[in-house]
């Protein structure tokens, strides 16, 4: 090993430290104080950011990625956005769970911890570059997933959605396990960068190698026929956490799949842009009809996820498209800030109605403008209507789906959007249309409310205003292996 290379891990160095001084420190903190180790973490997550885009500069200026480590750890700037994507995503999620946790769990300090340990493991993600460092990024999230998705002890639906998230997670990774043994079979290699050389030698077995690897991805993206696990465990585990595991992971997760497609399967060893692009479509039809059927919202926000999931597919299908390559990160970082955002206001809604069901949302708009009109924004942002960030996005990929030979995708692609517009108008008609059964206003606590006003902002800005937001996701683009 390199002393040198230590640099390049200089994040996960640090959030490692934050989380095991904080673990130190909460032995010793009082029961009844909720918000220390929350604050302590939020402020532990600054040096982090900060570091990772001291990074950037330094990639910037090498004008390449680096590989270290003996090429199982690759740090470009596209590992370097997914990694600022999970900070910004663990930054929030702790924000709106200071307000969230203290009453319904004593092991309040954990929750925060578990977070940022699971972070952790999505800068591994991000980064990792050779069969077994993917496994055990992709093994080190999915363990903290499952104790944070029961967290809730005394809730049999949380405790419902640990068991099945850790049973369907179990299933996947064993078949994503042997399909990545077949890939060191076939090579003799386990470096995405040696794989990608020999992979074309494997025949049909290649094909194989590659399907059983994608079961693993496609469950941690929530990709159709992997997806059943989404419904239950976003309704059941707690609603930040819930928020948390619909950006992080699901962004973490198509940061090694397109690392996976663009270095180690070439197309002449697997015709995968025909097989996403079929999935694509899939994916996106059966969460869209599903969610038409939803009355709970975490339940619709989950079918929602697996929607978005089909149209950020539609991006990696037409991977050499720049357009394509564009639209799957701005796509990611409008769906960050929108779906945190429509999570909040879930909480919000839910701590005051006592109910997550959509028409229990009825008259909404006359107990909070604010919130009303926030939630508003999101599902029109969800729906990619202009000016929003959704928009934005959806016209990217449906570029890069056009551009890269498929407008039979991206007409499906505009059909589904115009599906989904059905059930992201259900929940605006119940706050606008239907009266309310208590006209109290609604109870909105800071970090909350900051929450709100956060993603609301930036779902707007990224619409809006969205040249500052292309110039940097450029730079990650063009950096993508490969390209």
């Amino acid at each position: 090993m390199n002393v040198a290379d230590i640099r390049w891990i200089l994040p996960e160095i640090l959030l490692a430290a934050v989380a095991v001084v904080l673990l130190v420190v909460e032995l010793f903190t009082p029961r009844d104080n909720k918000r220390l180790i929350g604050t302590l973490a939020l402020a532990g997550l600054v040096p982090v950011f900060a570091s990772i885009l001291t990074l950037l500069g330094d990639v910037g200026a090498l004008g390449s990625g680096v590989r270290v480590f003996g090429d199982t750890f690759t740090v470009d700037a596209f590992a370097l956005y997914f990694k600022l994507i999970a900070v910004v995503a663990a930054a929030f999620v702790i924000l709106i769970s200071l307000d969230y946790f203290p009453g319904r769990t004593p092991h309040v300090n954990e929750t925060y911890l578990m977070i940022l340990f699971t972070t952790f493991g999505l800068l591994l993600m991000a980064s990792a570059s050779e069969l077994i460092m993917i496994l055990i990024a992709i093994e080190f999230v999915s363990l903290t997933s499952y104790l944070l998705a029961g967290y809730l002890k005394t809730n049999a639906k949380s405790n419902e959605a640990g068991v099945k998230y850790f049973l369907y997670g179990a299933a996947t990774t064993g078949v994503m396990a042997y399909g990545l043994s077949l890939l060191y079979g076939i090579t003799g290699a386990t470096s995405l960068y040696d794989i990608g050389a020999k992979l074309g030698q494997g025949g049909a077995l290649s094909f194989v190698a590659v399907a059983m690897t994608l079961a693993g991805l496609g469950f941690k993206i929530s990709m159709v026929p992997f997806h059943q696990w989404a419904p239950d465990v976003y309704e059941g585990a707690p609603t930040p956490i819930t928020a948390f595991f619909s950006v992080g992971p699901k962004a973490a997760g198509f940061a090694i799949l397109v690392r996976m497609l663009t270095t180690a399967v070439p197309v002449e060893a697997v015709n995968w842009p025909v097989v996403l692009a079929a999935l694509s479509a899939l994916t996106m039809t059966v969460g869209n009809l599903f969610a038409l059927q939803q009355r709970n919202i975490k339940r619709m926000l989950a079918y929602s996820s697996i929607a978005h999931a089909g149209y950020m597919l539609m991006a990696l299908a037409v991977l050499p498209s720049a357009w394509a390559q564009t639209g799957l990160l701005i796509y990611v970082l409008a769906y960050l800030f929108t779906n945190l955002g429509a999570f909040t206001v879930a909480i919000l809604a839910s701590a005051n109605v006592r109910s997550d069901d959509i028409p229990d949302y009825a008259g909404l708009s006359q107990r909070s403008a604010v919130t009303a009109a926030a939630m508003t924004l999101f599902m029109l942002s969800l729906t990619g209507v202009p000016p929003t960030a959704g928009f934005f996005g959806k016209f990217y990929l449906f570029a890069g789906a056009i551009d890269g030979g498929f407008l039979w995708l991206a007409a499906v692609a505009a059909i589904n959007s115009v599906v989904s517009l059905y059930y992201y108008v259900g929940v605006i008609r119940a706050m606008y249309l239907m009266p309310a059964k208590v006209e109290t206003p609604l109870a909105e606590p800071a970090g909350l409310r900051v929450g709100l006003w956060v993603a609301g902002v930036a779902t707007l800005a990224i619409g809006v205003l969205p040249q500052p937001f292309v110039l940097f996701v450029e730079s990650a683009r063009r950096l993508i292996v490969g390209n």
